[in-house]
């Protein structure tokens, strides 16, 4: 996989994550969110600081529901950029901001030489699944978000990409019109909702590209170490968990240790097998915590980890 790049090339311009997706070699990248509470910080930044030594091509920062941590992650993006050596990218999310706030919150990441944003449409806050309700002077979709990202400057934009289809979408069909419109809005790259069967992705994958669309698509994964991440699992990817795989964790539920080792065994398998398939990257979300994604990582293959 790419090693990671200075956060920032001689003249204060960071590289375009679209480039680094589309290179020869494939990516890998970490996600992280905004810690709500001061207690959570320092997890935060343990878990930057023990992941930064694996040299990732880039980390992203998320954006909470309803842009609950809006500042924080201009905030961490900020200190990533200017005090690691890491690639940062931004998320922002069109929920409750009307478009003039969007507007500042760009010029608030151009302003610290961020260039690279992912653009999604966002969950209403409190209820992931509740109705979403478009800012009366904000934007609708997605693809809105992207045009007025690239209407604001030097921006490489990335999007979201659901392996089965995002909750609100009616059918496959509709969902997959909906990520190429995105795409034709200008996104560089798309990351995937996190999944638990490479299948689901290489169907994806297969969709998009019978539909003419080129957009390299990264897959989004975390490992299981709990099983109440299963339980949340349809909320937290919009697609139920497999059922032959729930089987495997099912047989094991009493031992949380033979949990987290199934789980380490079969991310890591799954990145193997997508790794063969051509992937161009890895996109691993680590909910603030590091070690078990350096489990994952160790158990690549050896090729895949210079």
């Amino acid at each position: 996989m790419a090693l990671g790049l200075p956060s920032v090339l001689p003249g204060g311009s960071q590289p375009s994550i679209g480039d680094l997706i589309a290179g020869p070699a494939p990516t890998f990248s970490f996600e992280f969110f905004p810690p709500k509470t001061a207690e959570g910080q320092p997890l935060l930044w343990q878990a930057i600081r023990e992941l930064e030594p694996l040299r990732p091509s880039f980390v992203s920062i998320t954006y909470g529901a309803g842009g609950t941590t809006r500042d924080t992650t201009v905030a961490v993006t900020e200190r990533v950029a200017t005090e690691t050596t890491l690639l940062p990218m931004a998320h922002l999310t069109a929920v409750n901001h009307s478009v003039a706030e969007l507007r500042h919150v760009i010029g608030r990441l151009a302003g610290v030489g961020v260039r690279n944003v992912l653009a999604v449409r966002g969950d209403p806050p409190g209820d992931p699944m509740g109705e979403w309700v478009r800012h009366p002077e904000g934007v609708l979709y997605a693809a809105d978000l992207v045009r007025l990202l690239k209407e604001s400057g030097d921006f490489c934009v990335g999007v979201a990409a659901f392996p089965y289809k995002h909750p609100r979408s009616p059918d496959i069909a509709s969902d997959t019109d909906r990520f190429i419109e995105k795409c034709r809005a200008g996104a560089d790259f798309a990351i995937t909702q996190m999944f638990f069967d490479a299948d689901d992705y290489l169907r994806l994958r297969d969709r998009v590209a019978a539909a003419g669309c080129d957009t390299p698509i990264v897959p989004g994964v975390m490992p299981v170490v709990r099983m109440a991440t299963i339980e949340r699992s349809e909320q937290l990817s919009g697609a139920p968990f497999p059922p032959a795989l729930l089987e495997r964790f099912e047989r094991v539920s009493g031992d949380a240790d033979a949990v987290r080792r199934l789980g380490i065994e079969q991310c890591s398998e799954m990145c193997a097998r997508l790794l063969d398939e051509g992937v161009p990257g890895i996109h691993f979300i680590t909910l603030n915590r590091s070690t078990a994604t350096r489990e994952v990582w160790q158990n690549l293959p050896a090729g895949a980890r210079v």
